[in-house]
């Protein structure tokens, strides 16, 4: 089996490559910085898998797209693809730069729409896959000093939508998860206690999950907020 996941290197998603790695599965991960990648492969050795890294950034359009034609070449079919690469910008939407929400919305919306069109089409002629869209509680509500980050993470949900309606027709299946305040090294340094976030390790668990339920079965969407919201 082989996955495609976004901003594996840290946080959420190296927590998502770490569980599919040890389950069996190859992956494919891309990032701007080749230290990192180097040492998310190295981490990783003990598992076995095979992992392809490509330096890439995935809020530049032909980036992507190098991506994608290199995970196609080297891995020919694609199971999974987990987008998961995003970056907050705080701020007031009335307020910000307006290039605040020009880059939020290359990252967390964009990519997203690059990759899904790329592989939900080889996933839609093979009549099988599944996509994972990580959104946010943002995609919902509307988080305070958030303003275009709400926007763009509204949007990603908009497009998990419209890839589930299309692609549910060809057998392949199409999840959002919405994950509220995690314990990323967004908040590192923070005295608040660990039991008081969602961890990363949480959503891998939650995506495995539904990834090993039954074959004509599809989760919409996950919603994961602490207890103490």
């Amino acid at each position: 089996m082989n996955a495609i996941i976004t901003g594996a290197t840290r946080g959420i998603g190296k927590a998502i490559a770490l569980k599919l790695a040890e389950h069996g599965y190859n992956l494919a991960v891309c990032s701007r910085n080749s230290q990192e990648l180097e040492k998310f492969a190295e981490e990783l050795k003990h598992t076995g898998a095979r992992i392809l890294t490509v330096k890439a950034d995935c809020s530049v359009k032909a980036d992507v797209y190098a991506f994608c034609d290199a995970v196609r070449e080297q891995f020919g079919t694609v199971d999974v693809l987990v987008n998961n690469a995003g970056t907050y910008l705080p701020g007031l939407l009335l307020d910000e730069a307006d290039d605040r929400l020009e880059i939020q919305l290359n990252l967390n919306l964009n990519a997203a729409y690059y990759l899904s069109k790329y592989f939900g089409k080889m996933m839609r002629e093979r009549a099988s896959g599944h996509i994972f869209n990580i959104c946010s509680i943002a995609s919902k509500a509307v988080v305070e000093n958030g303003g275009s980050y709400s926007v763009t993470k509204s949007a990603l949900l908009s497009l998990n939508d419209v890839l589930r309606e299309e692609l549910s027709k060809h057998n392949v299946k199409v999840t959002a998860i919405l994950p509220g305040s995690t314990l990323t090294s967004s908040w590192e340094g923070t005295k608040i206690p660990a039991e008081r976030f969602v961890l990363p390790e949480d959503i891998a668990s939650s995506l495995y999950t539904v990834l090993n339920l039954s074959k004509g079965v599809n989760v919409d969407e996950i919603v994961l907020k602490p207890v103490q919201f």
